[in-house]
């Protein structure tokens, strides 16, 4: 068992470096583009391109933080911190979404004062510049495709770059229409759906952040299922005390105390049962195996009664 949890570990520290490397790439390309896309829009002052910038560039900070994330999950433990520094990843997916929603006012602000006074800007411009960050946005989004399934911080992290080139494209067609009509209030109105579109795909990813930070279930995993393949465990007779929590974006722990019918297989079944969690994404379990008299005794004591043993 030792063994596996060391190959475990293994495997996680592996994945971590090739996505940090992933990542990284990421980082280098879509800062490139952010001072691209920000230097054409102050030249022709251009809204939609200076709110996608700054979505970009809010999406920057956010990948690094991921990668400090996985940094710190790294971190041994020690004595002040036992688990070591993975919750660190929860309060990072958490940052992550604040500093989204602070983009969103920005943007929304600046649009509003837009609409009021629309600015003269070259539509062929807009979409040539727009088009480099499809090519940007849409190869980041296939980057972190495969590590997003796992990991509610690169998920985000895809998210977002997926809504990005959708974005992209969105400010492609306000180019081509403002220069083929001179309507120049498109401008401004593109940077309000590029608003909605942050707004909606922030939306889950706080949602969830909050959920993992006051040690909620993760999503993915239903408590009602993992007490019934505990209990359909050979020799499990009941399951109570049951708790599961995610210790970081990755990794997930649960206690239980587990009812079991033959005290001489109380090694058995604790391995049995943690095969069993491993498959509902819990690598962490701590189990207090009980037999039908220590549950009795307990719940006895607790109300001041006393047990029959007849």
């Amino acid at each position: 068992m030792s063994h596996e949890h060391h190959h475990h570990h293994h495997e996680i520290a592996a994945d971590n470096k090739k996505m940090r490397t992933i990542l990284w790439t990421a980082i280098l390309l879509n800062l490139l583009f952010v001072g691209i896309e920000a230097g054409v829009g102050f030249w022709q002052d251009s809204l939609s391109l200076l709110s996608d910038a700054g979505h970009n560039l809010s999406d920057v900070f956010s990948l690094i933080l991921v990668v400090v994330g996985l940094h710190l999950v790294q971190v041994h433990s020690n004595e002040h911190y036992t688990y070591g520094y993975k919750k660190s990843t929860i309060l990072i997916s958490l940052a992550n979404a604040i500093l989204l929603l602070v983009a969103v006012g920005v943007i929304i602000a600046e649009s509003v004062h837009k609409l009021r006074e629309p600015a003269a800007i070259d539509g062929s411009v807009i979409s040539w510049t727009a088009g480099v960050g499809i090519v940007i946005n849409g190869l980041t989004t296939l980057l972190l495709m495969r590590g997003q399934k796992g990991d509610i911080n690169i998920r985000g992290a895809f998210l977002h770059m997926a809504a990005d080139t959708l974005v992209s494209i969105g400010v492609v067609i306000s180019g081509i229409i403002i220069k083929h009509t001179g309507w120049f209030i498109i401008d401004p109105i593109i940077s309000l759906v590029i608003a909605i579109v942050i707004l909606i795909s922030t939306w889950e990813l706080l949602r969830d952040s909050m959920r993992l930070a006051l040690d909620g279930v993760p999503e993915g995993i239903e408590v009602g299922e993992v007490a019934l393949t505990m209990r359909g465990v050979d020799h499990v007779n009941d399951v109570h005390h049951l708790h599961i929590w995610a210790m970081s974006t990755t990794e997930n722990a649960l206690t239980a105390h587990v009812v079991i019918d033959d005290e001489h297989k109380a090694a058995d079944v604790r391995k049995a049962l943690k095969e069993a969690l491993h498959e509902h994404g819990i690598t962490h379990a701590t189990i207090e195996i009980e037999t039908g008299d220590d549950c009795c005794e307990k719940q006895c004591s607790e109300h001041g009664d006393h047990c029959d043993h007849s």
